[in-house]
């Protein structure tokens, strides 16, 4: 029972961490395995090891100790995640790649990192994916999907639908091959105490909440998959396994090179999909492009989606 400042008095969970009542405690909101909202109460200063409290490690998906899969390595954003990761302590960390004999730019750097190992990982590709599933899927603890196809223009610009097809098929349907592979697995081991399977993250884009039309047949591709994990998160959640969309606007790559600033850089989105693991954050929106569209979009869906078309 804390009782704060205001006046009412709470019931919460208390952090190993807190000194004996009566002592002044910090509350915070959490989720919990369910994804019902709870109140922490935290110890005033930060001790060590503030994220090792059994309840609130159980509460949230810390990378710390836990085996991790990012599905795949070739984007400078999934080199920055699995260097996110291992500095937040991940035991082990697999990184897919889908080409085997094109070793994309920055691969012998993460090869060279201790807790990494390259998999093969295709997900346009089913056989491939229920391979990897039956190797790995019953030790991985936290999943997550870097692997994306991002092609600029719209409808009118483009002749043929080769490239939307692309993109579906890695940012959509390569999510439903994992989700189809994974899921049940992970379900299966969510409630395995400290060694349980606890996160999916899916590295989706502000452009999924309204179509970006110079980005246009992309964003499709990602308000596919948005919707495909609001499915992928109610099946998920009774297990106690946290499904967790990374909205980051846009990010200073090859892909975005055209829009003028602000733009995210592969290591800031990195950091705020860790911090939303370490937190046990749902969604997240990295970025003020970010921000400010959600903030439109909650506002007025249609008012951003005419401004976007100008």
């Amino acid at each position: 029972m804390v009782r704060l400042d205001a006046g009412p008095t709470l019931v919460v969970h208390l952090h190993g961490g807190c000194a004996p009542p009566p002592g002044r405690v910090r509350v915070g909101a959490r989720l919990d395995k369910s994804g019902q909202g709870v109140l922490v109460a935290f110890p005033i200063d930060e001790v060590s090891n503030m994220a090792d409290d059994r309840q609130l490690r159980d509460m949230t998906c810390d990378p710390k100790f836990r085996k991790v899969l990012v599905t795949d390595g070739k984007s400078e954003v999934a080199q920055a995640v699995v260097r996110a990761v291992i500095n937040a302590g991940a035991d082990l960390v697999w990184v897919g790649y889908a080409e085997p004999w094109k070793r994309s730019s920055g691969f012998a750097a993460l090869e060279a990192l201790t807790p990494v190992t390259l998999v093969p990982l295709d997900l346009t590709d089913s056989r491939s994916v229920k391979q990897m599933a039956a190797e790995i899927g019953g030790k991985v603890d936290i999943l997550i999907n870097t692997a994306e196809v991002h092609r600029t223009q719209g409808i009118a610009s483009r002749n043929g639908v080769d490239t939307a097809r692309a993109e579906m098929d890695i940012n959509y349907f390569g999510l439903l091959r994992l989700a189809q592979e994974f899921g049940p697995v992970m379900r299966s081991r969510g409630a395995d105490g400290q060694s349980s399977a606890t996160a999916w993250v899916n590295l989706l884009s502000i452009y999924a909440l309204s179509n970006y039309p110079a980005h246009g047949t992309f964003s499709a591709s990602k308000a596919a998959a948005f919707s495909l994990s609001q499915c992928l998160r109610a099946e998920m959640r009774p297990s106690g396994v946290r499904v967790i969309n990374v909205f980051p606007g846009p990010i200073d790559d090859e892909w975005n090179q055209t829009l003028p600033p602000p733009k995210l850089s592969p290591a800031a989105v990195a950091k705020a999909l860790v911090r939303a693991l370490a937190d046990g954050i749902e969604d997240v929106y990295p970025g003020d492009v970010a921000e400010e569209w959600l903030a439109r979009w909650q506002e007025s869906p249609k008012t951003l989606e005419r401004e976007l078309s100008v």
